[in-house]
């Protein structure tokens, strides 16, 4: 299999396959306006991260994000909309975490589990409680955030509160989580009339727009400083596409049954149950950086509180307070790194038990060969999933702590994405290629990967 950075010619042209596959994509009318319709929904929802909520202080509101990592943790998520504070600031983080919380709820509660098993019906109807769930979520984080917004840089949003303005406070909730829905909505559109998972591209254009923000600070830097971030950032892609497509196959045999002749033959078959190494992709990093936050969060509301509780709130501030490019203690990213990799565990465990492999494959009559189907096939999956996540997890885990090694490496602690943002990115961009392969190998066509 060879990858979009492929060099190749297409025989009989001078033209690389990647432009190839380009050229023979827009060739094709339907192709064409899925493309066309992806890039007209992105353009939509650039358009409203900079529609700004009303009271906004712009000058305070650069101040407080000022090196604020969660500030800059959760604009990954909204596309640099929450630094212009616009109606889309949130992004559609509430979504996701609502996404995230079905998840691990529906194993738990017998009807959402029944709903599931119902097979298209039934997802359709968790995706709706998952709608519904992320709109309370959104009203509860759009104020937490703009609270907090406000304690970093006094008054950003001005007479923000329902003591002091309780009808303007409400109208700026729901304005911010009707950009939610609404960037939800495009997301969904973008899934069902484009190419792509909308929502992932919804956040890979967010973080896209954000990186010609970091072309001045290049100017700043010596040649070999950004010659050491590239060389960084390209070992990472490396990293990241290798293990994101890295499987462990495991055989199984059937049994398919034929009529000839009047007679019922069986003959036996075989093929794979594919399991990924990294089965948790990102979402053990969003947990991790969502937690590692907290103290010094927290730590910040008691700074001035006095004595033994203001000592205790500073050192968690001056230990957890990690910035974009690798800023924070080594405290900040052991920790991290620790929670990134349990996450990766915990994340992996149920989303494992959610697919019932070892029931499926009883009910179809296959069986791994050497393995006795029911629960020591059960057994058997298990052990095999928890190996090799372990090299997803790791692989994870140094994935979130790069930033701080290319911040010591390279002395360039400003220049760096988030990892949790580099992840997304290729992630995407390799789902987004599988997609519109997927779509050209359909009309005979080669496409970008082969």
């Amino acid at each position: 299999m060879s990858f979009m950075g492929e060099t190749s010619t297409v025989p009989g042209t001078d033209r690389p396959r990647l432009l190839q596959a380009m050229v023979d994509a827009f060739r094709q009318a339907d192709v064409r306006q899925k493309l066309l319709f992806t890039i007209g929904m992105l353009i939509i929802f650039r358009f409203v991260a900079h529609v700004p909520v009303p009271n906004v202080d712009r000058n305070a509101l650069e101040a407080a994000f000022d090196g604020n990592a969660v500030l800059d943790f959760l604009s990954i998520f909204s596309g640099g909309a929450l630094q212009n504070l616009s109606v889309a600031a949130l992004g559609v983080y509430p979504y996701i975490t609502a996404s995230i919380i079905m998840q691990i709820v529906t194993p738990i509660s017998s009807r959402l589990r029944a709903l599931q098993e119902e097979g298209e019906q039934g997802r359709r109807r968790i995706q709706m409680y998952t709608h519904w769930l992320a709109v309370p979520l959104a009203f509860v984080q759009g104020y937490g955030q703009i609270v907090f917004i406000n304690n970093q840089s006094g008054e950003v949003v001005r007479n923000f509160g329902f003591q002091n303005d309780f009808f303007g406070t409400i109208a700026t909730l729901f304005t911010l989580c009707a950009g939610t829905m609404f960037l939800v909505w495009l997301g969904e559109l973008i899934t069902e009339h484009g190419i792509g998972n909308g929502i992932s591209l919804i956040i890979f254009g967010g973080i896209v727009a954000v990186l010609p923000g970091l072309i001045p600070n290049i100017s700043t830097s010596s040649i070999i400083a950004v010659a050491g971030i590239v060389v960084f950032a390209v070992v990472l892609i490396f990293f990241i596409v290798f293990f994101q497509e890295a499987q462990r196959r495991v055989p199984v045999q059937y049994a398919r049954s034929s009529f000839r002749g009047g007679r019922m033959y069986r003959q036996q078959g075989q093929s794979f149950i594919p399991l990924r190494v990294n089965m948790a992709g990102m979402i053990p990093l969003i947990f991790a950086f969502s937690i590692v936050i907290l103290p010094a969060v927290v730590a910040g509301y008691f700074s001035g509180a006095g004595g033994w509780v203001e000592t205790v709130a500073d050192f968690l501030v001056n230990q957890f307070q990690g910035g974009r490019g690798g800023g924070g203690t080594g405290v900040y990213w052991l920790v991290l790194f620790v929670l990134v990799v349990g996450f990766a565990f915990f994340y992996t465990i149920v989303q494992y038990n959610q697919q019932n492999i070892a029931k499926n494959l009883q009910r179809q009559g296959a069986f791994i060969p050497g393995i006795r189907p029911g629960p020591p096939t059960e057994a058997y999956l298990l052990r095999v999933v928890t190996r090799i996540t372990w090299g997803g997890a790791l692989f994870l885990g140094a994935v979130a702590v790069a930033p701080f090694f290319i911040g010591l490496t390279t002395d360039v602690q400003a220049l760096t994405i988030s990892s949790a943002g580099f992840l997304i990115v290729v992630a995407v961009v390799l789902d987004t290629m599988k997609q519109l392969e997927a779509q050209l190998l359909m009309r005979n066509y080669e496409g970008f990967i082969r």
